[in-house]
């Protein structure tokens, strides 16, 4: 009878240890997910956070506020990104084009070595603004999660689309179209 007893309260006794310990991962998980509300999270048809920062290879800044009126493309990229690379090529083609047009592409580069960013710029002979963001105060500011991540900002500073994943040809050359003052 004494061993029936003691093989219960062992029982309760784990069954106790569990609950308290989900219990205890529950809060955490709550102040863990209560913290991150924190954040600016950026959605379509809100204002976009303004921001400074260098451009690659120079001491020029770029601040998103001195571009109202115009469209602009920001992308957050890194040169590690497979994708990244991908959708490259598809916004130097259309640079040219829509900058005549009023529309701006930003490339937030997050790679931390500037050989590495100066070789790649080189290999993909890009000539659009690759902003730097070794920090990640901007990927930060914008909520930014998986890359490559583009969001399009209107001439008015209000985020009309945001998209996470790579970009074809044609979808960019939309959403530039959407986004450029002259349409």
């Amino acid at each position: 009878m004494k061993e029936k007893t003691i093989r219960k309260k062992k029982k309760r006794l784990i069954f106790r240890a569990a609950m308290l310990t989900v219990m205890i991962g529950l809060v955490v998980f709550a102040l863990v997910a209560n913290g991150k509300d924190d954040q600016v999270a950026v959605a379509k048809g809100e204002e976009a956070p303004d921001f400074q920062l260098k451009k690659f290879g120079t001491e020029e800044t770029v601040r998103l506020s001195d571009l109202k009126g115009q469209g602009v493309m920001l992308n957050f990229w890194a040169t590690y990104c497979g994708p990244c690379k991908d959708e490259m090529p598809y916004m130097e083609e259309l640079y040219d084009e829509y900058k005549e047009k009023g529309v701006e592409i930003l490339a937030v580069n997050l790679d931390s070595t500037e050989l590495v960013v100066e070789n790649f710029v080189n290999e993909y002979n890009l000539s659009f603004p690759i902003l730097q963001d070794k920090k990640g105060q901007v990927m930060d500011l914008y909520n930014i999660g998986p890359i490559p991540s583009t969001l399009f900002i209107n001439p008015e500073g209000d985020i009309e689309e945001q998209v996470i994943g790579p970009l074809t040809l044609e979808k960019l050359e939309g959403y530039l179209q959407e986004i450029s003052p002259e349409e």
